[in-house]
């Protein structure tokens, strides 16, 4: 039985979402624009980009592409700036886009690949959720969800750069929740344990960790970007889940916990 997507449960909304070309990031954009909402889709990838706003715009979403990479020093101010100059107004910020070399031995990441993950992943989520702020304030308040992993919620051999910037990213997000809850501003972090590009590269590189973490899902297989992940993050980002903030929601199939 196929289940009914509420349409109208993002309806008005505006959202940002960054990492929207592929993966569990356009698993979020298809399923946000499915529920109502016109997204700002954000991502470095002119190409991927171009065709999954094309392939969203036939279903007859709301979605517009920007070509961007967070790496630049004022793509905050501009990714914002761009949502308010089209549409007026943000409602809601959700912040997937992330970059690793890993999987590497924890004595063999560089400072090259340490910068790489901490600008894209925990500095471009900071500067967003600053930049984004008062424009939130102005309608009223918002939400915001950024991505974790069970990477660094419990750790996972080879990806030490990638687990501490994750994690970086949760503590950001909590102190954030704790500060903006006066001002209607939501701020929740969702960990997915999903198909996408980087479990396929994992899956190729180190099969046999792959095939374990696999048997150690309760439920028995990976999640599905669009029907699994997607109405997660857009339940957080809906009036339905008005009082939830400052929460770690680990969307994995029981595959993970804290430690």
């Amino acid at each position: 039985m196929t289940a009914r997507v509420p349409a109208t449960l993002l309806d008005g909304r505006v959202v940002i979402i960054t990492g929207a070309a592929r993966g569990v990031g356009k698993g979020i954009a298809a399923a946000v624009a499915e529920r109502g909402a016109t997204a700002l889709l954000v991502d470095r990838d002119e190409r991927l980009l171009e065709e999954t706003t094309a392939e969203l715009a036939a279903a007859d979403h709301r979605v517009a592409p920007l070509v961007l990479d967070l790496r630049d020093p004022d793509s905050a101010e501009r990714i914002v700036g761009t949502a308010v100059e089209r549409w007026g107004a943000v409602h809601g910020l959700v912040n997937n886009a992330i970059a690793t070399n890993e999987p590497k031995r924890f004595m063999e990441i560089t400072r090259a690949d340490y910068n790489l993950v901490f600008d894209v992943g925990p500095r471009a989520t900071f500067e967003l959720m600053q930049a984004v702020h008062p424009v939130l304030l102005a309608a009223g308040g918002g939400s915001i969800v950024n991505l974790g992993s069970g990477s660094g919620t419990m750790g996972k051999p080879k990806f030490g750069a990638y687990a501490g910037a994750k994690e970086a990213i949760r503590g950001i997000s909590k102190v954030a929740a704790l500060e903006w809850g006066r001002d209607n501003i939501r701020v929740n972090v969702v960990c997915p344990f999903a198909e996408s590009d980087g479990i396929r590269a994992w899956r190729e590189m180190a099969p046999d960790a792959y095939e374990r973490s696999l048997r150690g899902v309760p439920m028995g297989r990976l999640g599905d970007v669009s029907t699994d992940i997607g109405p997660a993050v857009a339940f957080l980002l809906s009036d339905e889940a008005s009082f939830i903030t400052a929460q770690t929601i680990l969307v994995d199939g029981g595959a993970a916990g804290f430690r």
